[in-house]
Parts: structure tokens; sequence; C-alpha cells
């Protein structure tokens, strides 16, 4: 009897030392800066429209930013809007870093049987990440759960990042306030000029600059195919494949402040 009073007295000591220590200012943030898993958001969607063609989430948005954080010695999960195995763009095993990717066993077996949102635990994140591919155009902005989930991680002091069309997924994503996410930041994705050039503003759903302008995002660009990364308060977005690598950088930059 004694000692299971002694275990209950241990514990709640421990208990109570943990609720003070969340209760200094600043702490919560500090906690949170020790986590080390990232959540990576890769489209479900298999198709452009009605053109037949095949998409899904491209390798290199993955893969770049992957071995960036990856390296950093954090842990990558992925979850999509349906879960399980996806379809993939941009397969390119002459990448050096998309073939290490590829070949990397444990990463290979994630990506191929990647969560649901309902198993996603918003807590266990420092920040959330958003892949790119024209597939992110059809299934990221109207999710409803993946946006539940990015505003928790961003508003537990987390980061947002994004690159490509991935910031589709953040076009609708609302804050505790009422506010659109994007509402005054300055925000970059994949241009206008960049979906005419590819001949596909008449397939996607809709124009990815116009609607985060719409929805009151400061819209930064450079020039077609130019790479170019945005940092505005903890959210990091890029303009197109080229800014993958810059991207993963700025994440692991901010995330170390």
């Amino acid at each position: 009897m004694k000692k299971i009073l002694l275990l209950l007295v241990k514990t709640m000591i421990a208990a109570s030392a943990l609720l003070f220590v969340s209760m200094i200012p600043g702490q919560n943030k500090k906690i949170k800066k020790m986590n080390k898993k990232i959540l990576f958001v890769l489209t479900s969607h298999d198709k452009k429209g009605d053109t037949g063609e095949s998409t899904g989430y491209y390798l290199g948005e993955v893969s770049h930013p992957w071995e960036v954080l990856h390296n950093a010695g954090y842990e990558i999960d992925f979850v999509s809007p349906k879960g399980g195995n996806l379809p993939v763009d941009g397969f390119d095993l002459t990448d050096p870093v998309n073939k290490k990717f590829w070949e990397d066993k444990k990463y290979k077996s994630k990506i191929a049987n990647t969560m649901k949102p309902s198993q996603i635990i918003p807590e266990e994140y420092v920040a959330i990440f958003y892949a790119g591919g024209h597939g992110a155009m059809w299934d990221f902005a109207d999710n409803k759960e993946l946006a539940e989930i990015a505003r928790k991680i961003y508003e537990s002091n987390g980061i947002i990042g994004a690159v490509c069309h991935g910031p589709a997924g953040l076009v609708n994503i609302k804050l505790n306030n009422g506010k659109y996410l994007v509402d005054g930041k300055k925000i970059n994705a994949f241009t206008n000029e960049e979906e005419v050039a590819v001949k596909l503003e008449n397939v996607v759903p809709f124009m990815l600059e116009t609607k985060l302008t719409e929805h009151g995002a400061i819209f930064e660009k450079s020039g077609l195919w130019q790479p170019h990364v945005t940092v505005d308060q903890r959210v990091i977005t890029g303009q197109n494949p080229q800014s993958a690598k810059l991207v993963g950088e700025a994440m692991l930059k901010e995330i170390r402040k």
C-alpha cells in the first residue's frame, strides 16, 4: 500500500511540475520546437481534369525538401486526402535527390502507405508542408480536415510551408480569428503566367495566383521557372519545382528560430 501511495505522490508531483512549466510565458513554444516531426501533405488526385493526362504529387517537390529536413534530424510523415499509395508525377531518377529518396526503404514504404487526415495528431508536428503537383489543384483547397490540421499546427507556433501548386492547400485555411491564413501575408506559388505557359489555364479548377489574391494574399513572383521563396509570419511558400529545396531550407531556418 505504501508503495502505491508513494507512486501516486510522485505522479502528482510530476504532473504539477509539467503544468507549471507549461504556464511559463514562451515555454509552450520551446516545447513545440523540441518536436522532431514534420508532416508532408501530398495529393491523391491522378488526372488533369478531362484531359486524360496523368498527374499526382511532383516527386522533386517532395524529395528536395525531404532531404534538407531529414538530414537535419527531422522525421517526415506523409498524409494525403485519401491515404494509401499515391500517383506520382515528375518521376526522374536521374535527379540524385529523387533517386536517394525513392531508394530509401523506410520512406518508400511511408509514401506507399500515406496516412489519412483522420489519423493525424496535429500536436505531434512542428511544421506542415504542402508538396505540389497539378493534382493538388483538385483535392487540396476544399479539404476541411487538412485545413484544420494546418490551422492547429500554425496556431501552436508551428510552421506552414508549400511549393508550386501546394499553396492550393492554403487557399481556404481560416484562423480562429475568422481571417484567411493568407490574408495580409506575402505569398508565393505557381503563377498565372506559368499555368498559361503549360497550357493548363483552362483545365485547372481555378487559377492559384488569382484565388490567393482574392483571399487577401500579397502575391510575390519572379519570371517563368525562376526560383522564388517568400517567408512571412511563419508561412513559407515557393513558386515552382525550382524552388523546392529553397523552401525546405527556409522552413528549417524558421523552425530553428
